[in-house]
């Protein structure tokens, strides 16, 4: 249903840097480089990153995020230990998440601008 996604950011190498190292985690590399934006994927752009100098930080408050499909939940502590050394923030160590439908493993983190983005996995043991 969605074909790719992308996010403001306010300094292109800085979340580049950022976004290499935690979008590795889950198997995405940068695939386009142009001026003003970044695409990362695996066989096509599918995550984007664009520069909006002068763009304030993302609100927390703001209730965005952006969810990304891990295979296992080695993939999800790799995603969140890289976005905390690359200059990222945690909002959810990874774990299990009950939920009243299914049983996820989910990590979630900020990037430098606020970005809200998320890994899961859906593990069957």
């Amino acid at each position: 249903m969605i074909d790719h996604i992308s996010v403001g950011v306010s300094d292109l190498d800085r979340a580049a840097r950022f976004y290499e190292a935690t979008l590795a985690a889950l198997g995405l590399t940068r695939l386009v480089t142009r001026p003003r934006t970044i695409g990362f994927g695996k066989a096509y752009p599918e995550f984007w990153i664009n520069l909006r100098e002068g763009m304030p930080r993302v609100e927390p408050s703001s209730g965005v995020h952006i969810c990304l499909r891990a295979k296992t939940t080695a993939e999800i502590d790799a995603f969140h230990a890289a976005a905390l050394s690359a200059g990222g923030a945690s909002d959810g160590a990874p774990g299990i998440r009950p939920h009243d439908r299914v049983r996820y493993y989910a990590a979630f983190v900020f990037d430098p601008d606020g970005n809200r983005i998320e890994a899961v996995t859906f593990p069957q043991e």
